[in-house]
């Protein structure tokens, strides 16, 4: 169990490394998956191991990703997870359910936080002590709105 953890470790660091550039969310589902799967599988056996590692990376996706993208981190790290759990405890047993549960929780998380950083333009958002909704400008502001100064001859 010990040798499998490191394994896992390292393994969920260089897949969430490779898929992007913030590797926090990346590890932190695969970390939370493992303990998930861990913890879950001592509780309810096998279901309980895909529940676990389902809210372990879940949670441990969110953690670790950006202010902005972390539910689509936590939805990123609870599916990959779960679903590297099932298809790695069918493969290796529980030793390959632990494998599978990290790498799919940094694979999830990771492409979860990369995919919530995208801004399409649209939308309001809020950077940095000021809101944004996508205009140039003040509304209003536009050529056919401008105010007639006076002007002094």
């Amino acid at each position: 169990m010990k040798y499998s953890s490191i394994l896992l470790l390292s393994l969920g660091l260089a897949s969430g490394a490779a898929l992007a550039g913030n590797t926090e969310a990346g590890v932190g589902g695969a970390l939370g998956g493992v303990l998930g799967t861990m913890v879950g599988q001592q509780v309810g056996g096998s279901t309980g191991a895909t529940i676990g590692a389902g809210v372990g990376g879940a949670a441990g996706g969110a953690v670790g990703a950006d202010r902005g993208s972390r539910t689509e981190a936590a939805i990123g790290g609870g599916l990959g997870a779960a679903g590297g759990q099932v298809i790695g405890s069918q493969v290796g047993g529980s030793t390959g359910g632990l494998i599978g549960a990290g790498i799919g929780g940094a694979v999830g998380g990771a492409l979860g936080n990369e995919y919530g950083d995208g801004r399409d333009g649209g939308g309001r958002y809020y950077d940095g002590g000021h809101y944004h909704d996508g205009h140039r400008g003040h509304p209003g502001l536009a050529l056919g709105h401008k105010k007639h100064k006076h002007k002094h001859h």
